[in-house]
């Protein structure tokens, strides 16, 4: 699953927005091969903390490094993948087009990047919706369709601010299939959640809550050390709320 070498490093992250506080002391390694979430609900934090990872916003105090590089970072842009909570698609343009417009800003072009929308289109399952307008999607669709521009510059590290928003179950399976035949394909995978049987399936998890780092470990670990039967009942443990 995962080896020793550090991808994400996250030392003594603190953020706030004026006064409220959103992040306090969080520190954390993200290894190659992993992949892993960060669970806690609204307001816990994770969002925050992937827009850092990501570049697009600064700790107040603390440091991010992605590929032993401080963050942020330009030459690390080739090697993530980043997908928002909100959806950053053009609705008047077709899936296609919207894939050649971020395809040619990471430099694809040609029978290259036709080929890579052929791929992405095939992993989340929308190859017969390619031609359609955005604006005709439906949400689960547009949720699938950022995955795909996520995908298409072929990133090292994938960072997924709450993919499977909104989207049903079955649905929701057929991502994380997509999830882990891309890790073992070596790609690693951040994940946000407050979905608890998404967290159950990431191979290892940092609780957050309050913008607090509460634990981090395999769920296995996590439901053993808390003598829970599950990851919700181990994160109200933490939490020092009795189930």
């Amino acid at each position: 699953m995962n080896t020793n070498e550090v991808i994400v490093s996250i030392q003594n992250v603190s953020k706030a927005f004026g006064k409220q506080e959103v992040l306090n002391d969080i520190s954390l390694n993200v290894y190659k091969g992993e992949i892993f979430g960060l669970l806690g609900p609204s307001g816990a934090g994770k969002t925050t903390l992937v827009k850092m990872l990501t570049g697009l916003d600064l700790p107040n105090r603390g440091e991010n490094h992605l590929f032993q590089e401080k963050m942020p970072s330009l030459k690390l842009i080739e090697k993530i993948g980043y997908m928002a909570q909100s959806d950053a698609l053009y609705g008047e343009l077709t899936a296609k087009e919207n894939l050649e417009f971020f395809g040619a800003l990471f430099g694809l072009n040609g029978k290259a990047l036709q080929s890579r929308i052929s791929k992405v289109m095939d992993v989340v399952e929308l190859s017969d919706h390619l031609n359609k307008t955005v604006h005709h999607y439906s949400g689960g669709m547009k949720r699938r369709l950022s995955l795909a521009t996520a995908l298409l510059h072929e990133p090292e590290l994938l960072i997924l601010d709450e993919p499977t928003v909104g989207i049903d179950p079955v649905l929701r399976m057929s991502i994380w299939r997509a999830f882990y035949e891309l890790n073992e394909k070596g790609v690693s995978i951040i994940v946000t959640t407050h979905v608890m049987g998404e967290a159950e399936k990431c191979h290892r998890l940092a609780m957050l809550r309050d913008g607090r780092l509460i634990a981090v470990g395999t769920p296995e670990q996590l439901k053993a050390d808390t003598d829970s039967s599950s990851i919700e009942e181990a994160f109200l443990a933490y939490g020092g709320v009795k189930a």
